[in-house]
């Protein structure tokens, strides 16, 4: 069935556009409380936002029709995506929600749901919240039996304190000089509040939100400012996160990125060899370099690939036993701690890595060479992807490869764009085929 609303990752949109206007969002909370109230207990929601503008407008919706469907509500202010999985699961809430559009500009914004596990909505269930989005019978709550709404003021605290709770017992970040990068978004006070109580020298940048500056030529997917920061103090290693704090990339001493799929190969080998690894694999989308599905099997560790989205990371990590996946963007799921991907966990995990080696970022973090990987957008206006000669043209590209490396393309879930990757061990090749297919969607 054809969604009208839901993405791969929840609603997203440009702020005060369809579908991210105050009355969708009203309706959202509505379909979602009335699917969602099981039994006669006083019902809850907890609801957090990382920093944009549009918050403001979003959340009173949000809270407005939670409250109309007679269930209470907490209120959690800016926290990181992984902070409301969790409080959701601690505070044996209902429902979990949590305003943000990720690494999109500002002018944009999204609704992630959680269900009362801490995970991420199915397709089935967001398409039954859809379905109920289009009932005229809103079967609202009687006058008395209206919802509430209060605040958790110390929401950051607790998410800090689970956070050191993950970092492995015996070991300390003294004597590291971290430069961590917030993107001016959700984890802009309890990103540097962890590093620092875990003993690092810390040097934050972009902690300062200001409504219009979340992911703004700063955080995970633009990493110059934290490059330029590491070597200009000569710090140790960067931490980039992005706009609500899911997603990691790293920068070592160097001043060298170390993206998610180098990131998940390191922590899976150390996992290995602790035996903390479970299922005996990674799971990781189509994306992920074959450089890394090289070196996994160099080292007796499996990899399953699964659509782009870490949600469906996280349903193929439930399916086989796996405790480790994500994807190269950065969202990485370690599942023994979190529900969802947590950037700041998984630097930890990283960092007791290099604490524990006691070897520069350099060298602990480039784990394999990648294979040569382009990875183009275009942006759309046709079906290009029931083209046959499209598709054609797919068919030979991959024969050109000859079974030493990969061909994707794939539309966008959030926007209208066509991705087109290829990787293989003939860089020329790569370029070559990654031109002539988004030449011919351009066209």
């Amino acid at each position: 069935m054809k969604r009208k609303f839901f993405g791969t990752d929840g609603i997203r949109g440009r702020a005060n556009q369809e579908p991210m206007t105050a009355t969708t969002a009203l309706r959202v909370a509505m379909a979602a409380a009335r699917l969602f109230r099981r039994g006669e207990h006083t019902h809850r929601v907890v609801i957090g936002k990382d920093t944009r503008l549009s918050g403001y407008l979003l959340e009173p919706a949000l809270t407005a029709g939670f409250i109309a469907q007679g269930m209470d509500v907490i209120l959690l202010s800016p926290i990181p995506t992984p902070a409301v999985a969790m409080l959701t699961k601690s505070l044996r809430a209902d429902l979990g929600v949590m305003i943000s559009a990720s690494h999109n500009p500002y002018e944009d914004n999204g609704i992630k749901l959680f269900g009362p596990d801490g995970q991420k909505l199915s397709d089935e269930l967001e398409s039954q919240i859809e379905k109920l989005m289009e009932d005229e019978d809103q079967d609202l709550a009687p006058s008395g039996k209206l919802g509430k709404a209060s605040r958790l003021e110390d929401a950051a605290g607790r998410y800090v304190e689970f956070v050191k709770g993950t970092f492995p017992n015996g070991l300390r970040l003294d004597g590291l000089k971290i430069i961590v990068d917030c993107a001016n978004g959700a984890a802009y006070k309890v990103a540097p509040t962890v590093l620092w109580e875990l003993g690092a020298e810390v040097i934050a940048i972009d902690v300062h939100p200001d409504g219009r500056n979340i992911n703004d030529r700063c955080g995970a997917t633009h990493t110059n400012l934290l490059r330029e920061t590491v070597l200009l103090h000569g710090a140790d290693v960067g931490i980039a996160l992005d706009g609500d704090a899911d997603r990691l990339i790293m920068v070592d001493e160097k001043g060298q990125v170390i993206d998610g799929d180098q990131l998940m190969g390191l922590i899976a080998l150390a996992w290995q060899k602790s035996g903390q690894l479970k299922g005996g694999k990674l799971v990781t989308t189509v994306m992920s370099n074959l450089g890394l599905e090289r070196f996994l099997k160099a080292n007796g560790i499996g990899m399953a690939r699964t659509a782009v989205g870490d949600r469906y990371v996280v349903e193929e990590m439930r399916a086989s036993g796996c405790n480790l996946g994500g994807e190269q963007s950065g969202h990485m799921v370690l599942s023994d701690y979190s529900t969802t991907g947590d950037g700041l966990l998984t630097a930890l995990q990283v960092l007791a890595v290099i604490c524990d080696r006691r070897a520069p970022a350099s060298q602990v973090c480039r784990v394999f060479e990648p294979v040569p990987q382009l990875l183009k957008s275009v942006r759309v206006s046709r079906d290009v992807m029931n083209d046959p000669a499209f598709q054609a043209a797919i068919k030979t590209a991959e024969d050109k490869l000859n079974g030493s490396g990969r061909v994707l393309v794939r539309k966008s879930g959030t926007e209208a764009l066509v991705r087109v990757m290829a990787e293989g061990d003939d860089q020329t090749l790569v370029q070559q085929i990654v031109s002539d297919l988004t030449g011919m969607i351009a066209a």
